[in-house]
């Protein structure tokens, strides 16, 4: 067994990307070596200090300003992957999906470099994901292990949802709901602005091109509660994929509150089918209140970059989804 740390870089500095270091800073099998925002990027073999850089991000507005180990850089991604070369292992996408090629796009600039390893992102949307599938074997033959759709939704339910489906002959619907609850919205500004992007008479240009002002006064109306329906979640296309069920079976919903640290309601997934006795049935996986958006984003996230980084070791690249592969435990 390698017993050296996975050496893990960040893309992405805001709420998630905070949140991810603070959990790698608590791990023995990974190390924080990266980590690259808008406007620089820091990169320190031994590890990063978790707390020097979201300081200097909050302060500074950019990790590129911790010293020594900090540039500043227009082009954060591109200047890092080749600054660092091989010396990463695996980077977790902790990036905003606006537009919905952004993911996709970063996913190229790995290509394009030439670097092997394992990229995970917590995607949401179908169509960005089916973008991913769409360079499926570009991603295989670049060597790249590609884990896509592994934060909570997709990811941790929808895995849970293919686990609860072995009980079942034939799978009538799964139905996934979430509650999120934050204390203020401009920790998770990107978040917050997708799932607007979702909102009825919204899309995901709009909600982009929103102002700062426009999303405090959208959020008053509301009483700074988002209510989603019938959301275009990637969990359709990864069970689908899967081959658990066909994507129109799949309902992805939930309640934000981005006034309020509590959640709305609690976070689950019901799956319900016919068992080979021709019984119908429903199994009900439901998340702990207490753990929050970033536990249940990264917490996976890392599970699945260890899952890949053991594939990629075997020489196995290409995409593959929270669907089909078990996580592993990050010590």
């Amino acid at each position: 067994m390698n017993t050296q740390p996975i050496r893990v870089g960040v893309l992405g500095f805001g709420g998630l990307g905070q949140a991810a270091a603070k959990l790698l800073s608590s791990k023995q099998e990974m190390i924080l070596v990266a980590a690259a925002d808008q406007k620089g990027y820091a990169y320190y073999t031994e590890g990063l200090n978790t707390d020097a850089c979201i300081t200097t991000y909050r302060k500074q507005g950019t990790v590129g300003y911790l010293e020594p180990v900090g540039t500043l850089s227009n082009n954060s991604i591109q200047d890092l992957i080749q600054a660092t070369g091989d010396a990463v292992d695996g980077y977790f996408l902790a990036l905003p999906n606006l537009p919905n090629d952004f993911i996709p796009n970063v996913a190229k600039q790995f290509i394009q470099t030439g670097w092997k390893g394992v990229l995970v992102d917590a995607i949401k949307r179908t169509s960005a994901v089916e973008q991913l599938l769409g360079m499926k074997d570009e991603l295989q033959a670049a060597g790249i292990t590609y884990m896509t759709g592994c934060g909570a939704t997709p990811g941790l339910l929808t895995a849970a949802a293919a686990l609860a489906a072995q009980s079942y002959a034939e799978i009538h619907n799964v139905v996934i709901t979430f509650g999120v609850g934050i204390a203020n919205w401009e920790a998770y500004r990107a978040t917050v602005r997708e799932d607007i992007g979702h909102m009825p008479g919204y899309s995901v240009e709009t909600a982009r091109a929103m102002t700062d002002a426009e999303v405090e006064a959208l959020l008053d109306k509301t009483n700074g509660v988002l209510t989603l329906e019938n959301m275009e979640h990637a969990d359709d296309v990864m069970l689908e994929i899967a081959g658990i069920c066909s994507r129109d079976r799949v309902t992805v919903g939930g309640v934000v509150d981005t006034r309020n640290p509590k959640k709305p309601l609690s976070t689950n997934v019901k799956i319900t089918g016919r068992t080979f006795e021709g019984k119908i049935s429903t199994h009900t996986f439901t998340l702990g209140d207490e753990t929050s958006m970033a536990a249940n984003v990264c917490g996976p996230a890392f599970g699945y970059l260890k899952a890949g980084q053991e594939l990629h070791q075997r020489g196995i690249s290409g995409l593959f989804t929270a669907a089909e592969i078990m996580p592993k435990f990050v010590k």
